[in-house]
């Protein structure tokens, strides 16, 4: 009869575990009649021991192998010397089953076999770590969702009371609170009180971290593209001077775009301090190496002037980037006219100074409610509602009504044209072609006259009377010697006195300002950019394509006529997409948000504005940015994988 045990030969280190060799076999009888009475019951009821079968004595395997420096283990037979005392077999073993090194010892023999199945000990860790970092992760995703939402309507995160006990604690934390209502994970998940990731530092970091990643996606689409144009405009903030920066640049798909890039608070109003901030925001990120080919400005002759004005200092950096005046800048011809003509410049109802189709709208609502503007002025009855109803009944304040209703709704299309993003320089001076050929033919004595007429009609229906005669105006000049006189103000009475002292001249004006301003790229550059136009007669002309591509050092090949097309579509015609953002700041920067600090406005309205960007952006990308603003007490970020 064979025995079947095994006894430990070399116990190894627990790294390599223990070399089990087969040792000769004795018969069980050689124990004694004891040793063979308890051998069943104990393999049975002690699983946990491993028989030893050498100098007839026995040891416990987890001890012997693990015990060695633990001075307990000097002292216990089945773990030093071995095991001989037979008749104590089974209370020996029980005791030792319950001491604290036997269960130590047990507990690193179980670490190790799991070792075989589940990897060790830092893997082990890394494993329960990856868990608890994927649940952090998962309560991320709807801050992220929560804190987009916000962003992209531009609704204010924060409240007056954030306490538990509010009523209302902000429309962050009160999201929050809604996701929390159906989000089953929200439920459950319980995070640390002092990392819940819902204080306005937090709040601002994740702000901060969505804003960084949508202008990170533009500009490697920029980086993609080679070459932008760059787009400016400033405005009023409250107490502050902001400048919005935009850049347009084609995709690789063929698609143009006009991206904002940020918000900048002017120190200096100069235009050295402008071109810097201009040239810093820029360099911020690295755009240095990419191709600028167009630069778009107001009509301002700090950002316009080519000596001493921003488009000069900015092309000293970049030679390449011709200068763009914004055209929709040049249709708003409403005030400049009435200072021509020696009017008070005044406006007839609350006029946007970032929407020029505003204008013509001012103007319309006067017209299609004037009777009703009369009836509420003579019911007011005070002085200033008195001499503002005095000024509409004058007839001549109704002809120019109706004139700048027709002269600015033939430019309103032209208007909302100018404004669209994907629109190129050629199809803008087409379109402002056909414009100046309607204006110009409006020049005939049939034009004055049906404006004329409809001023007419629109006096008889609100019952005002048209003057008769010169308006003598008596003047007092006590204490001085007249030597000449002073001539005297006269009405206007016919048709052809209207015509000729208000309708040709404000026309002329317009013509002439439209004529002049959209020249100001060069007749040789706009030439190359008709030629890049499939709907001219020079289309691909090599001629006309030649100052193009010389300008922007490019070889005229057919390999490189691609790149001439993209210059031609990157050159911006408006900078309406920088008159955009302020709309957005107006909306994001209102009393009840005046201590928001700068960094966070321009987060904010990177948000509000880049949607379709935002919309696009990886919830995954964000929270690792996140994860690397700072330190967290908790790591955010997932181990890589092998």
């Amino acid at each position: 009869m064979r025995s079947g045990l095994t006894a430990v030969s070399d116990l190894g280190t627990p790294e390599s575990g223990p070399e089990q060799v087969h040792l000769p076999q004795y018969p069980l009888s050689q124990f004694g009649a004891q040793q063979r009475a308890f051998n069943k019951t104990w393999f049975e009821q002690f699983k946990w021991l491993e028989y030893s079968v050498t100098r007839n004595c026995t040891f416990c395997f987890s001890c012997r192998l693990y015990g060695r420096q633990n001075i307990r283990a000097n002292k216990d037979a089945l773990s030093c010397s071995g095991f001989l005392n037979w008749k104590r077999a089974l209370e020996s073993f029980r005791e030792h089953e319950r001491s604290a090194l036997h269960i130590s010892t047990m507990t690193c023999w179980q670490s190790f076999k799991s070792t075989k199945t589940h990897g060790d000990v830092i893997e082990q860790l890394k494993t329960a770590s990856a868990a608890e970092i994927s649940e952090r992760r998962q309560y991320l995703h709807l801050i992220v969702a929560a804190t987009t939402f916000l962003g992209k309507q531009g609704i204010p995160f924060r409240g007056h009371d954030e306490q538990e006990s509010s009523q209302n604690q902000g429309n962050f934390i009160e999201c929050m609170k809604l996701l929390k209502q159906f989000d089953p994970f929200l439920q459950e998940y319980t995070p640390p009180s002092h990392t819940t990731y819902l204080s306005h530092f937090s709040q601002n970091e994740m702000i901060t971290s969505i804003s960084q990643e949508i202008t990170e996606s533009i500009i490697k689409q920029m980086k993609i593209a080679k070459m932008y144009s760059v787009m400016a405009d400033e405005a009023r903030d409250r107490c502050t001077e902001q400048l919005a920066v935009c850049v347009r640049f084609v995709t690789q798909q063929g698609v143009v775009r006009e991206c904002f890039l940020g918000l900048r608070r002017l120190q200096g109003f100069d235009a050295k301090s402008i071109a810097d901030e201009i040239e810093a925001m820029l360099q911020s990120h690295n755009l240095g190496d990419l191709l600028c080919v167009a630069q778009a400005y107001g009509g301002a002759s700090v950002m316009s002037g080519a000596v001493g004005g921003v488009q000069a200092r900015f092309r000293e950096r970049h030679p390449e980037a011709v200068y763009v005046h914004c055209y929709a800048h040049e249709l708003n011809l409403f005030i400049e006219i009435q200072k021509e003509l020696g009017l008070r410049p005044s406006e007839l109802v609350q006029l946007s100074t970032t929407r020029w189709a505003c204008q013509v709208r001012s103007v319309n609502a006067v017209l299609n409610n004037l009777s009703a503007i009369l009836a509420c002025l003579s019911n007011m009855n005070t002085s200033m509602a008195l001499g503002i109803r005095s000024k509409l009944c004058k007839t001549k304040t109704l002809y120019m009504l109706v004139m700048f209703s027709k002269l600015l709704g033939i430019t309103e299309g032209l208007h909302r044209y100018l404004q669209g993003e994907s629109l190129d320089l050629s199809k803008a001076v087409q379109y402002k072609t056909a414009v100046l050929q309607t204006l110009t033919e409006l020049r005939t004595d049939s034009g004055g006259e049906d404006v004329f007429r409809r001023a007419m009609a629109l006096c008889e229906a609100n019952d005002i009377q048209l003057p008769v005669g010169p308006r003598q105006k008596q003047k007092r000049y006590d204490g001085f010697v007249v030597e000449s006189a002073c001539g005297s103000t006269s009405n206007l009475t016919t048709s052809d006195e209207f015509r000729q002292q208000l309708f040709y001249p404000c026309l002329d004006r317009m013509v002439e300002e439209l004529t002049h301003r959209f020249s100001g790229l060069g007749e040789a550059l706009m030439s190359g950019i008709h030629a890049c136009n499939p709907t001219t007669e020079t289309f691909l002309s090599e001629e006309a394509l030649k100052s193009l591509a010389s300008h922007y050092k490019i070889q005229l090949k057919p390999e490189e006529l691609l790149a001439l097309f993209q210059v031609a579509l990157t050159i911006p015609v408006s900078s309406c997409s920088c008159e955009r953002s302020f709309s957005a700041l107006r909306r994001l920067h209102t009393w009840l948000r005046n201590t928001m600090g700068q960094d966070r406005l321009n987060d904010l309205a990177i948000m509000s504005i880049e949607k379709d960007n935002l919309n696009d952006i990886n919830p995954d990308s964000i929270i690792d940015r996140f994860a690397q603003l700072k330190p967290h007490r908790y790591s955010l970020m997932l181990p890589q994988q092998k």
